[in-house]
């Protein structure tokens, strides 16, 4: 099994930052790509950003530019840094990381965070 943890979520003023960091556990031979999604209340979930096991990073429009996902292999983290923080930001955020265990890969998720900005 794989487990994913988040942290790193609150509440901030517009205009600030937050940094999200998620750590993968358990019987992992490899991690591929891994990436952040948030929903709003309302609203279906939206891809933030992707990051490919050699460091290929993609984002929503919303958020290029504001947002930056990275990586720690040697951890198994992912990363979100969060700056200029829009109350539109306000959502859970959740990690998805795409994990070889063995012979199978599978999509694993984590439990979410939540992440209010404030005007």
């Amino acid at each position: 099994q794989v487990q994913l943890v988040e942290s790193g979520g609150g509440l901030v003023q517009a205009g600030g930052s937050l940094r999200l960091s998620c750590a993968a556990s358990g019987s992992i031979f490899s991690i591929r790509a891994m990436a952040w999604y948030r929903q709003a209340p309302g609203k279906q979930r939206e891809l933030v950003a992707t990051i490919t096991n050699g460091g290929s990073t993609n984002y929503a429009d919303s958020v290029r530019g504001r947002f930056t996902i990275s990586r720690n292999n040697a951890k198994n983290t992912v990363y979100l840094q969060m700056n200029s923080l829009k109350p539109e930001d306000t959502a859970v955020y959740s990690c998805n990381a795409r994990v070889q265990t063995g012979v199978a890969v599978g999509d694993y998720w984590g439990q979410g965070t939540q992440v209010t900005v404030s005007s």
